[in-house]
């Protein structure tokens, strides 16, 4: 890519994250608000629906890119499909948000959406395994990429609980998910991902370090969806072995969260579709630490994913084993330092 193409792109994302701000300050203006709850970590009612910012950007952007970017252009069934599934999650998440569906409405449109990325034909089949080479899986890849699907969507949405930690997150792994795309020139990741980055980029300054308003479902749901999708793309780098890792290692903070709790609350036999204060992140808040730094430990990890992943790209096979086991170290420190406030603090079973 040369320095005159990359400048234009920064102008036309930098345009997309003005366009973004500008909507979330019409969803202030709107006032669909978030009422406190038991579960909450905000005391006065708040509007919600931000991340409508996020999907407008995005959305606008991905049209630009369907007309005129041919050289980042996926086939048309798969880039149809993407723009068929993304739009049908965010709308159907901005309903949720106003009228607050039960769990197993959201799970069945999110298992809509999924099947009509899956639909078109990006779902992924064959993985390239160290040392094993091309592994087909055949239609089992389906239910594969339906589960990763939507276990990341959920996840993006579950960890959206505090003051920029969602966004934030989904921000850092949204820009080295560019920067891979443009090494392994997968130039829809590289263009899609910063599609994604502007509109949060739009979004963030309201929400962090003080929130005049919270993504909602309509933005949490729709980052994990692309961000998955992304991930599916990623798979499909020809050059690069296992890149099917990239997107879960970029989000690995989240879904070890998201995994550790849902596990941990399966143990001590709790309905797991029952809501609940259980994540490590909300621990840590009930202990005492501070929300804004919360978040701030999120991006961190989103960012040592990122260093992680790009190392990846260039390790060889034995490399490429060991590599993502490394994540799960500051997941382990984190374990022992939000056990260790909790005691302290004096919280019971959580």
């Amino acid at each position: 890519m040369t320095l005159l193409a990359f400048l234009r792109h920064l102008l036309f994302f930098a345009g997309l994250a003005v366009v973004s701000a500008i909507t979330v300050r019409a969803m202030i203006t709107a006032r669909v608000m978030d009422t406190p709850n038991a579960r909450s970590a905000h005391r006065n009612p708040t509007p919600k629906g931000g991340g409508v910012g996020v999907v407008v950007a995005f959305m606008l952007g991905i049209a630009v890119l369907y007309g005129t970017a041919t050289f980042s252009r996926i086939a048309d069934p798969y880039f149809r499909g993407v723009i068929l599934a993304a739009a049908a999650i965010a709308v159907v998440s901005f309903i949720d948000d106003i009228r607050d569906w039960p769990f197993a409405i959201k799970l069945g449109a999110q298992v809509l959406a999924a099947l009509a990325a899956i639909g078109s034909g990006l779902w992924i089949h064959v993985f390239n395994l160290p040392l094993l080479g091309a592994v087909d899986v055949g239609w089992l890849g389906v239910p594969i990429t339906l589960v990763w699907i939507l276990f990341a969507t959920n996840a993006m949405n579950f960890i959206d609980g505090l003051n920029g930690l969602a966004a934030g997150t989904a921000l850092v792994a949204c820009l080295f998910l560019a920067f891979i795309g443009q090494e392994q020139e997968g130039w829809f990741v590289y263009f899609a991902a910063l599609l994604l980055a502007s509109g949060l980029i739009g979004f963030l300054p309201f929400n962090y370090p003080r929130a005049r308003i919270f993504m909602g479902d309509v933005g949490s749901q729709f980052c994990g969806f692309v961000l998955a999708v992304l991930g599916v793309a990623a798979g499909r780098f020809s050059t690069a072995g296992m890149s099917l890792l990239i997107v879960p290692m970029l989000l690995s903070g989240v879904l070890f969260d998201v995994a550790f709790t849902l596990v941990r609350r399966a143990l001590a036999g709790d309905r797991l579709t029952q809501a609940h204060r259980g994540h490590l992140y909300q621990i840590a808040y009930r202990a005492g630490m501070d929300a804004r730094w919360i978040a701030v430990v999120h991006w961190g990890f989103a960012a040592i994913g990122g260093v992680v992943a790009v190392a990846f790209m260039h390790a060889g096979p034995i490399a490429k084993m060991l590599l993502p086991l490394l994540l799960l170290l500051p997941q382990l420190a984190w374990i022992r330092h939000v056990v260790r406030r909790a005691r302290n603090a004096q919280i019971g079973r959580w």
